[in-house]
């Protein structure tokens, strides 16, 4: 990896540690997590107050992946994340989330996958 990958990748890092000094999920209102790759986006609701995972969702799911169409483009994959994951949040009876949007900007496959939960009435 070149220089300026791994800076920027230690910078995000930075970035993630210093929001999440603030960010605290817990059973009421959980946190929503990001992380995104080249290829796919990664999506989590933690409760923090009791250290586990409420719902886990990416495109690597087999669920999402049945769904994917080979001429969507990632940012498409990520809203339809984000519709899902919204729907099965009201499902669990989750009205509202925290976001945690993992250091990145809050931009482009980010951005949709949090336009795909509103989507289904889930709050920020």
């Amino acid at each position: 990896m070149s220089r300026k990958t791994l800076q920027k990748a230690r910078m995000r890092k930075v970035r993630h540690r210093r929001v999440r000094k603030s960010i605290r999920g817990d059973s009421v209102r959980p946190r929503l997590n990001v992380f995104r790759s080249l290829k796919h986006i990664y999506a989590q609701v933690i409760d923090d107050s009791a250290g586990a995972t409420l719902l886990s969702l990416s495109t690597n799911t087999p669920e999402i992946r049945a769904q994917l169409e080979p001429e969507m483009d990632r940012r498409a994959q990520s809203r339809l994340v984000g519709r899902i994951l919204g729907e099965k949040m009201k499902s669990q009876g989750v009205s509202s989330v925290t976001f945690d949007r993992g250091g990145y900007r809050y931009h482009g496959r980010v951005k949709a996958l949090a336009e795909g939960v509103r989507e289904c009435g889930l709050e920020f």
